[in-house]
């Protein structure tokens, strides 16, 4: 499965704190936990499954976490947590150094290494975005991390910026992903971190060609999907938001078998796609959701989506969703 939802509220307020502990320990590793709530702690949990790598969103009003060396004794994934603070502040210690967080702040853990943090989030609101991924998959050198672990790092600018917003995509549009797409958000996922961390290391003139292109690609990918609605989106417009040339552009995405302007039409097609199915949207005319995605001209998109799915998008809209699940990718040619 690729998203999986959490709650605590499915069992009395007793019962909700121990029910957390257990499924953190199962969803992330076994931590310390504490709580001014632990009477009747209320918490919710989202996870994102991308096989090695996991992205997920908790949400509570206050949590107390340690991972002390015992647990670490125990066991161990060897992994980084990168967590983006979406509402709320904090601290958090390791090696006795404390921090202080704030919403905004992106900040790298370390399975193998103690820490312990305080958080005070809003109720009701997703609190932080967690990514786990094993340390070999990040091409950076180790210790050079290490030298940021628990180092508050802005999600507001620059390639901090970029991750967290990718991050809270991830999050909003949880429900519109397949399985199809995992390799991808996997992909982009750990670029994106590669190149953020890469910026605060300042080591990316240390990174191979291909991480470097990698982390490039990545950033051209959350470029397109923040600007998808914008009819103005062109393959020129990309390349000059990345200072580089149109050609330079093109050779780049060639290496993956696609060009700017067939990247741009397949994801705005498959927002559309999403949007058909969506029952909240039954009531929006077929041509309003194509001008949403950027497509201005309705015979031109009934044309496109009718190549790309094999049938027309009012057609589509009317399938059962067992035959929708059928036609999520796009048809040969």
């Amino acid at each position: 499965m690729l998203v999986t939802e959490f709650s605590t509220d499915v069992v009395a307020a007793p019962e909700r704190f121990a029910l957390w502990e257990e499924a953190t320990a199962q969803s992330h590793m076994r931590n310390r936990l504490r709580s001014n709530d632990q009477d009747d702690f209320r918490a919710k949990m989202r996870v994102l499954d991308f096989g090695k790598v996991q992205v997920s969103a908790l949400a509570y009003s206050h949590l107390g976490i340690a991972r002390t060396a015992k647990l670490i004794r125990q066991s161990d994934p060897e992994v980084y947590l990168i967590n983006y603070f979406l509402a709320g502040e904090g601290t958090i210690s390791v090696d006795r150094d404390d921090k202080v967080l704030s919403t905004g702040d992106l900040l790298v853990t370390d399975s193998s290494r103690p820490y312990c943090g305080n958080v005070r989030a809003v109720p009701d609101r997703w609190s932080h975005v967690t990514v786990q991924c094993p340390r070999r998959l990040l091409p950076l050198p180790e210790k050079r991390v290490q030298s940021l672990l628990a180092v508050p790092i802005s999600g507001r600018h620059g390639m901090g910026g970029v991750f967290a917003r990718w991050l809270a995509d991830l999050n909003a549009r949880a429900g519109e992903f397949t399985p199809a797409d995992i390799p991808t958000l996997a992909s982009v996922t750990l670029d994106l971190l590669t190149s953020a961390l890469a910026g605060c290391l300042e080591v990316e003139v240390t990174l191979s060609p291909e991480a470097r292109r990698s982390a490039l690609r990545a950033r051209i990918n959350a470029f397109i999907e923040q600007h998808l609605a914008d009819p103005a989106l062109t393959p020129q417009a990309i390349a000059d938001a990345h200072h580089m040339s149109l050609r330079h552009l093109q050779q780049l995405l060639a290496e993956h078998d696609t060009s700017a302007a067939a990247w741009i039409r397949h994801r705005r097609l498959e927002r559309c796609r999403l949007d058909l199915i969506n029952p909240r949207l039954n009531a929006r005319p077929i041509q309003a959701i194509a001008e949403r995605w950027g497509f201005t001209n309705p015979t031109h998109f009934s044309r496109l989506f009718r190549a790309t799915y094999g049938i027309p998008p009012r057609d589509y809209r009317r399938l059962p969703p067992k035959a929708c699940a059928n036609r999520q990718q796009p048809c040969a040619e």
